[in-house]
């Protein structure tokens, strides 16, 4: 018993369900560790993508999962000045960072990893949480009928 009573014990619950805000953050920093790796990969010269799995049925009909590729879309383009632009995307939409901006500028490849990975970590620390949460808001709006 004397590794125990070195160890600090709680009276802890796991919680059943999390936060529809939790939830979004989560969900958007997937996708931006989604792009940071898809910024390595093109750097080295290779491809990336990620595995999804897709419900098809066979010629019995018998339903079955099979894993397939899921093709990542880069959220960067090269602007008219040369240098490299990158949108944050939430679902289809792109969020709007400051009043009326929506990108962010970057000189190279290794700072673009650098600044996907500071957008990461602001999202987890809930930055981003209104500028979510309204592009969230209309993303739902198109699926009500």
């Amino acid at each position: 018993m004397t590794i125990l009573s070195n160890l600090k014990l709680t009276t802890a619950k796991k919680p059943t369900n999390v936060s529809p805000l939790l939830h979004r953050r989560h969900k958007l920093s997937k996708r931006i560790w989604e792009q940071i790796e898809l910024a390595k990969a093109q750097k080295v010269g290779e491809t990336f993508t990620t595995k999804k799995f897709k419900s098809i049925k066979d010629i019995n009909g018998i339903t079955r999962s099979v894993e397939m590729d899921k093709r990542v879309r880069q959220w960067w383009f090269v602007s008219d000045s040369g240098k490299v632009c990158l949108n944050i995307r939430y679902g289809a939409k792109v969020i709007e960072l400051a009043k009326g901006k929506t990108a962010i500028e970057v000189a190279n490849a290794d700072e673009l990893i650098r600044t996907l990975e500071l957008v990461k970590s602001a999202v987890e620390g809930g930055e981003l949480d209104t500028q979510i949460e309204s592009v969230s808001g209309a993303l739902r709006e198109g699926f009500i009928k």
